[in-house]
């Protein structure tokens, strides 16, 4: 069963990221290029889990760990700058 569902949610995940990219490049504001960002964070988390399940290696969980944490900085230091024009004050 696992054999049939990962490429599946490998394709759907990939679609999701191309879908993210498109708003992050063509998003009509700023918020919404800032959501699109954070999305494409939990996205590619999603990719490296599906990948450490496929391939049943740990290192992939550690990585999706540190892109969480990147992701997270990211995304308050983005919030930060548009609500306050600087980030640290």
């Amino acid at each position: 069963m696992i054999e049939t569902v990962i490429p599946i949610a490998f394709t759907l995940v990939a679609l999701a990221v191309v879908l993210n990219f498109w708003r992050l490049l063509f998003g009509p504001d700023a918020p919404d290029r800032i959501l699109a960002l954070d999305t494409l964070y939990v996205n590619t988390i999603a990719l490296l889990v599906l990948f450490g399940i496929y391939s049943a290696s740990n290192i992939y969980f550690e990585a999706a760990l540190l892109i969480a944490l990147m992701g997270f900085v990211g995304t308050v230091a983005l919030s930060k700058y548009l609500l306050r024009g600087d980030i640290i004050e």
